[in-house]
């Protein structure tokens, strides 16, 4: 993983969870980060902490992502990896019970924000002559589950997206990659939990993973051992997987 020294990368939901131990994993591992939020005071923090660049901003506002990877290369001279990681789960609810515009804001989030990052970052990678796109999918992109219309839609179209970048750019230096982490040890976990919907609803909070499992994963695709992998979802409930990253012996 030493490859990322020296590289610059942007991790959107970069303010807890996944993105906030991706964004510290890649600055221990030398990588210079801009981090992308709506929590402005979070991100700044965090960023303050790691040496990286605060870039406050809302996924499902293309200028908002279009504005964080021009701080990016303005800042660093290039994009070398973008983690697309910001996600939503709420409002779970069946779909006769739930609300348009919240459920369209959830999707939008999961869907549209994967699509702003890549339009954003793919000009400048393809420029430079290559970069990484790491896009943080779900077991949800191809299972429904009851409650959760909108995430495993927004998921299953991140996942198309995934494919149709790769299919379009990976002549061109690009790797674009999904990761589906399983279950995270995240404030996701509290929503899910307290909405009572579906088996996952019932899962012990024993079974999840920690954050930084998946933060190494992501940084693990970003190596030339994982390049087999571009235009997939790549599942971290896989063992042989899990052992390649080196989270088991």
């Amino acid at each position: 993983m030493q490859t990322l020294r020296g590289k610059a990368a942007i991790v959107t939901g970069a303010s807890r969870g996944i993105g906030a131990a991706t964004a510290r994993l890649f600055a221990e591992l030398g990588a210079k980060v801009v981090l992308v939020g709506r929590s402005a005071d979070a991100i700044q923090v965090l960023a303050d902490e790691i040496g990286g660049v605060a870039a406050p901003g809302d996924v499902t506002i293309y200028e908002d992502v279009e504005r964080a990877v021009g701080m990016c290369v303005e800042r660093f001279g290039r994009l070398d990896v973008m983690v697309n990681n910001a996600g939503a789960i709420a409002p779970i609810a069946r779909l006769a019970d739930s609300d348009p515009a919240a459920w369209a804001e959830a999707a939008d989030v999961n869907f549209k924000g994967v699509y702003h990052g890549l339009r954003a970052a793919l000009p400048v990678m393809l420029a430079q002559g290559g970069g990484t796109v790491v896009n943080v999918s779900s077991g949800a992109a191809v299972r429904p589950l009851e409650g959760w219309s909108h995430y495993c839609a927004g998921k299953a179209a991140a996942l198309m997206l995934t494919q149709a970048a790769h299919l379009e750019y990976q002549d061109q230096g690009i790797r674009v990659v999904g990761l589906s982490p399983g279950t995270v040890a995240t404030e996701m976990q509290v929503l899910i939990k307290a909405s009572g919907i579906n088996p996952a609803s019932q899962l012990d909070p024993s079974v999840h993973i920690p954050p930084e499992w998946p933060a190494r994963a992501i940084a693990w695709l970003c190596t030339p051992e994982a390049a087999e992998f571009a235009g997939t979802d790549v599942s971290l409930r896989d063992e042989t997987i899990r052992r390649r990253i080196g989270l088991v012996g």
